[in-house]
């Protein structure tokens, strides 16, 4: 026996579609199983605009059709010896306007810094929608070795945030929870 439900579960970044896709099925033990399908469709898409500002440098590009983050690109045109607990600010050679109320952010990527130990220091990074300078990487080597970056080679990933503006309210007393002023260590 099997019996099928569609539902749309919710609606959000106002152009996607959440479609919910549930199977039962009942075995010859009577058993239940639920198989659930999420299909996202009409990906939220809006236009940033980007300055190459140098001849080398590359545009951010997606790996994967879903991933979340874009590889971003060196732009040195030399190799660049980035030495065991040293930093260094690799350029990209691009500059982006995003739109009010987003952010980029700059994470490094989990291959770097698996196999190579490199990571992104200032990780995520934040680019302002009111930026308009070079985005630079904030590059370490946490590792034992020099580590190489070629020229247009894939360094970092920037995803797209959006965020909210907030107002701070002076206040006197603020409300009470139970985890109150429990801070590091916690939990």
């Amino acid at each position: 026996i099997t019996n099928i439900t569609i539902s749309r579960t919710s609606r959000f970044h106002e152009s996607h579609d959440i479609t919910k896709v549930t199977t039962s099925r009942k075995s010859r033990h009577h058993e239940s199983h639920d198989i659930t399908k999420v299909t996202i469709s009409r990906l939220s898409r809006f236009n940033i605009k980007i300055k190459k500002m140098t001849d080398n440098a590359l545009l951010p590009k997606k790996m994967t059709e879903y991933a979340a983050g874009y590889d971003i690109y060196s732009a040195n045109v030399e190799d660049i010896i980035l030495q065991p607990g040293k930093i260094t600010m690799i350029p990209t050679g691009i500059a982006i306007s995003l739109p009010i109320n987003y952010e980029a952010q700059i994470r490094p990527r989990s291959g770097l810094a698996y196999k190579y130990q490199i990571g992104v220091l200032n990780s995520p990074g934040t680019i302002d929608a009111d930026y308009r300078g070079e985005i630079k990487i904030l590059m370490f080597n946490f590792g034992d070795e020099n580590f190489i970056i070629k020229p247009q080679m894939r360094i970092a990933q920037m995803v797209i945030a959006k965020h909210e503006v907030a107002n701070f309210i002076i206040c006197d007393k603020l409300d009470n929870t139970k985890r109150e002023n429990g801070g590091f260590g916690h939990s």
